[in-house]
């Protein structure tokens, strides 16, 4: 009786100290596309259950707006540059149900905070650009599917502002901004 008692003692030990390593990897690098975009990221390690994201990449997109008037919807591939702290609220909850956490596999909440510069590297009427700050508040998900892949979705809603009077209009706007995004990447 009292091996047995030992040996559960052993195995609920290990299963406890196995819950409390779920953690956000210290950093994660790789490559996402979707469809209307690619982005280079690379996610680091903050605490047990927040990252900070980083994010490069090329939003790719149709325009008609009060700025494209003149245009016959313009098609327009712009730089972004995202700035986004993550909180990865079931790591734990996954790990203890045997669901992989690697790649920081789980569901997220996050602060998007993203730039688009004035600047094109395809514009397809010569539209001129208007460059534009956005803070929306995401939830999300993101699963590993093999090794290397991973696929990740999320929608949110806030607020974005646009410098319009750089480009040569009469006054900035500022409003509601949808996000929604599905993605497929490679993590190196």
């Amino acid at each position: 009786m009292k091996r047995i008692l030992l040996t559960l003692t052993l195995c609920g030990l290990t299963l406890f100290a196995k819950s409390q390593n779920a953690s956000v990897e210290k950093s994660t690098f790789g490559i996402q596309t979707g469809v209307l975009g690619l982005w280079v990221y690379n996610e680091a390690k903050l605490s047990d259950a927040f990252a900070l994201r980083t994010e490069l990449g090329f939003d790719f997109g149709i325009w008609e707006t009060t700025y494209y008037d003149d245009f016959d919807s313009p098609f327009i591939q712009t730089p972004v540059i995202v700035l986004e702290p993550r909180f990865y609220y079931n790591l734990k909850k996954r790990s203890e149900n045997s669901k992989r956490i690697d790649g920081n596999s789980g569901n997220f909440i996050a602060l998007k905070t993203s730039y688009h510069p004035e600047f094109a590297l395809f514009n397809t009427d010569n539209a001129p650009v208007v460059s534009d700050f956005a803070i929306i508040p995401t939830w999300g998900i993101r699963r590993n599917i093999g090794d290397h892949f991973n696929y990740e979705a999320g929608i949110g809603v806030g607020y974005s502002y646009t410098f319009a009077e750089r480009a040569g209009y009469s006054e900035d706007e500022s409003g509601l901004e949808l996000n929604m995004h599905l993605r497929i990447g490679y993590r190196f």
